[in-house]
């Protein structure tokens, strides 16, 4: 079950800086309670998992796996489609509860520093953990056809309170800036498997928007 999976990984990544199981669970129905939110579609528990596994995967490519785990599980754990500061919420969010382990103070501001990089994708602190992160949350680019058109569906529900003559040049906007960048992703290994299904899915999708 998708919960209990989440939930191992959980104890598991706290167990070590605090022996709090009261604080562990406390934070772990936080990341539930916010990732179950009615208006998230594609922002919710699956696409928590999804880069769950991705860092599962790639973990002997990955120099703390343990920062990169913390960073996924609150990397959207404030998503507001209204609001323009969510990676910066969440980021917050993260350091509220860490600060209350032994999880130490330099990790946590690293933490704080990987949910703020999905907000633009630009890493510019040349962080190999990162880059894999930031690729790992545009994964779902390089999904195939009827995935990537489901997870657009999804989108298009999480921006429901926009009409189509708001949501289509808000979108469009969105894939353009991606098409436009030299390389999606900043990794060589996605790069390698991904970048081209990626800008398909993309151009496609372009089409569609009129």
């Amino acid at each position: 079950m998708l919960t209990e999976s989440l939930h191992s990984t959980w104890q598991q990544l706290l167990q070590p800086y605090t022996q709090d199981q009261a604080l562990i669970g406390e934070g772990f129905r936080l990341v539930i309670s916010h990732y179950t939110e009615s208006h998230r579609h594609y922002h919710d528990l699956h696409h928590l998992q999804a880069l769950l596994q991705l860092q599962h995967t790639y973990a002997d490519r990955i120099a703390d796996n343990e920062r990169l785990s913390l960073a996924i599980f609150f990397h959207d754990i404030i998503y507001d489609v209204k609001q323009t500061d969510n990676e910066e919420q969440s980021a917050m969010a993260a350091a509220a509860f860490l600060r209350q382990t032994s999880y130490p103070a330099e990790r946590i501001e690293q933490v704080m520093d990987f949910i703020r990089a999905t907000k633009t994708h630009v890493n510019s602190s040349h962080n190999t953990d990162l880059d894999y992160f930031l690729d790992f949350d545009l994964s779902i680019l390089s999904a195939p056809a009827a995935d990537y058109i489901t997870y657009t569906q999804q989108i298009r529900k999480e921006y429901s309170i926009y009409p189509d003559m708001l949501y289509k040049p808000g979108r469009k906007k969105v894939l353009t800036h991606f098409l436009e960048l030299p390389v999606i992703y900043k990794t060589s290994l996605f790069r390698e498997e991904r970048e081209a299904l990626a800008r398909q899915n993309l151009q496609e999708e372009l089409k569609t928007l009129g």
